[in-house]
């Protein structure tokens, strides 16, 4: 075979080839699914090139959230999460990786948000679910307990030897405010292991957010811009691709009592929901930070929230009623 014929032939071969992604990038269809997971619905949009590869790897997904939940829960007695908090104080806990890797996280992110986000605050989140239910402050002597067992520099993680040691007596950990930013990334991780790419994993308000769409640059979601008393809300379409996006907020769930409006947000430093009107939204790298920085911004307010996110390279954006 001449040397221009084999040329000729190769780049007959390359050209089929070519047509042949073209055509699998052309014949990719959407597929949503969604489960009842950590007190809130997980939704999972896909782009895959048959419905039985997209269940499957949905399926992969939900039951990795699942597994997750069974390690983060603050609900579940047996949870590894509780099994940690009733360890003690000053006694190592050995820890499986997912327990470590987002306690090491939250951990690192509350040191970012002098506390803002604080992933020791379990006593104080069960205090204020009673004061909601009941609709009557905390009694004092059990307000200054709980905010006594609160500290996030009492958590010690040994990352090499898979060691957690809690340093007060008492300490609670609750993992709400980035247990389902972690678990909407595992689930992106694990449709990508199934080879699936283009894909958006919601849960609640945090959404893991992987490649575009087929033809798309990027996926269109919507944000909460303001909520003038009495007028409609005001929404703000923006274009992400690999990252994720966080909307925390106390717009809507709060309580009065004594005249005083309590969100469902609590504050560390104070212990009770906090009393100003506020949301906010954070786009960052991953849901694991997006989901906890939603929170630690709402805490800190649009001043010292949006340096903090401008020196940590997160965007935030607030909503104020």
């Amino acid at each position: 075979m001449s040397g221009l014929w084999r040329r000729l032939c190769v780049l007959a071969v390359l050209a089929v080839l070519g047509s042949c992604a073209v055509a699998r990038s052309e014949e990719l269809r959407r597929f949503d699914f969604e489960a009842p997971l950590m007190a809130t619905t997980f939704r999972i949009a896909l782009y895959a090139d048959s419905k039985e590869r997209a269940e499957k790897a949905a399926d992969a997904a939900f039951r990795r959230i699942a597994s997750l939940n069974g390690i983060y829960s603050d609900y579940e007695p047996n949870s590894e999460l509780m099994q940690l908090c009733n360890a003690g104080p000053d006694k190592p806990f050995k820890a499986s990786s997912e327990l470590i890797s987002i306690i090491a996280r939250g951990s690192e992110i509350a040191r970012q948000t002098d506390g803002a986000y604080d992933l020791t605050a379990g006593n104080l989140t069960r205090l204020w679910r009673r004061t909601r239910r009941l609709r009557q402050l905390p009694p004092e002597d059990r307000l200054r307990q709980a905010l006594q067992a609160t500290d996030w520099r009492a958590v010690e993680v040994d990352e090499e030897k898979c060691m957690i040691t809690l340093k007060k007596p008492g300490m609670l950990l609750d993992l709400g405010g980035i247990a389902k930013g972690r678990a909407a990334d595992d689930a992106l991780r694990i449709l990508k292991g199934h080879g699936i790419e283009k894909a958006l994993v919601t849960a609640g308000g945090d959404m893991a957010v992987g490649a575009p769409p087929p033809g798309e640059h990027a996926w269109e979601v919507k944000l909460r811009v303001s909520t003038p008393t009495g007028a409609e809300e005001k929404m703000e379409t923006v274009r992400v691709k690999s990252c994720g996006v966080s909307t925390s907020g106390d717009l809507y769930q709060f309580v009065e009592i004594g005249g005083v409006r309590y969100s469902h947000i609590v504050s560390p430093k104070t212990g009770l929901g906090l009393q100003e009107g506020i949301a906010c939204t954070v786009i960052a790298p991953d849901c694991t930070t997006s989901d906890a920085m939603a929170t630690a911004m709402c805490v800190l307010g649009p001043g010292r929230g949006g340096e903090v996110a401008q020196r940590l390279g997160v965007q935030a954006r607030f909503a104020l009623p």
